[in-house]
């Protein structure tokens, strides 16, 4: 099935409607709300790498506003257990019976603060529901719900007492980016007070809508030589001389759901190039591992991808038609 121009405009409206509702409270960072929107429509996780106090949590709890559904925020420290985010099972001794209780993994969106800070068998514990949105806690398996998006945060700069995410977890968010700062005119009209808070945010979507706009961007076009153009890309990462390990078919795969979903945000119904090219560090420069000796060069996997987009030369308008 394809998407039909009148469900194109439909999704390019009501994308634009999410986006602008939480940039009432995340001020100035329309691109990134974008991105965040982008990989929850298209079924994925987003990694903030940021500041402290640049607005991440704001950032979680107007979104899950915006769908009207339930956000959670788990604070990542060492001492934190497997059982602390999924749940657990207890007895009731009045009931004589055990009964699960639910951890805050069970919400549509969940803002994992730091999650570099705790052990990797915690950090384990979220593996499952990212991948699948289930988890499974004594030999049963419950759904996460839907829409479900886990935005895990980690600080570029403080590192004492924190635990690398290991690449099979870092694989399995669909985007790595960050908020940044707010510009000048942002940060004064956040000291005058008259940004909303989250309390003001009134839901413009429902969680069921949500979930059909999913369904929508996945009936997107894409061309064949697009497959081609992305598979290439996809190789070069795999094949670049600084280069340890590159990007995995999962990479490849959430390029193509992001690119739909973009072009989908922007009234069409096919891919170009350009939602491809335009996404392309976000989604797979996170799961690229360089060489030591290019690391000590100061060689960036962004600036990898970004040489790969500049050598392979993308299929043409012309050949697109």
């Amino acid at each position: 099935m394809t998407i039909a121009p009148e469900q194109s405009a439909w999704f390019a409206t009501t994308f634009a409607t999410m986006v602008d509702n939480v940039e009432r409270v995340v001020l100035g960072k329309r691109h990134v709300v974008e991105l965040a929107f982008t990989a929850m429509v298209s079924e994925g996780h987003l990694l903030l790498e940021d500041y402290p106090g640049t607005g991440k949590t704001s950032l979680a709890r107007a979104m899950s506003q915006s769908v009207q559904g339930v956000s959670s925020r788990i604070q990542f420290t060492p001492d934190l257990l497997p059982g602390d985010v999924t749940g657990i099972t207890v007895y009731d001794q009045k009931k004589g019976e055990f009964e699960f209780h639910s951890g805050p993994i069970f919400a549509n969106v969940v803002l994992a603060d730091e999650i570099n800070r705790a052990s990797p068998k915690t950090q384990s514990a979220l593996l499952e529901a990212m991948e699948e949105g289930k988890v499974t806690v004594d030999g049963v398996t419950r759904s996460t719900g839907s829409p479900f998006l886990v935005i895990a945060t980690q600080n570029p700069i403080e590192q004492a007492g924190t635990y690398r995410l290991p690449e099979a977890q870092l694989d399995r968010f669909m985007m790595k980016t960050s908020l940044g700062y707010p510009d000048l005119a942002s940060t004064i009209r956040i000291l005058e007070g008259t940004s909303e808070t989250q309390h003001d945010l009134a839901p413009v979507i429902t969680p069921q809508a949500l979930v059909g706009m999913s369904d929508l961007a996945r009936s997107v076009f894409v061309n064949p030589l697009l497959f081609d153009y992305i598979a290439r890309i996809i190789e070069a990462t795999r094949t670049a001389r600084q280069v340890r390990m590159g990007v995995s078919v999962r990479g490849a795969r959430a390029l193509t759901k992001a690119s739909k979903t973009w072009a989908a945000a922007q009234g069409r119904t096919y891919v170009t190039p350009d939602d491809v090219k335009g996404l392309a560090e976000q989604v797979l420069a996170h799961r690229i591992v360089l060489d030591p000796e290019a690391e000590f060069d100061g060689v960036t996997a962004s600036a990898v991808i970004g040489q790969i987009l500049l050598d392979i030369v993308p299929p043409s308008r012309s050949d697109l038609m």
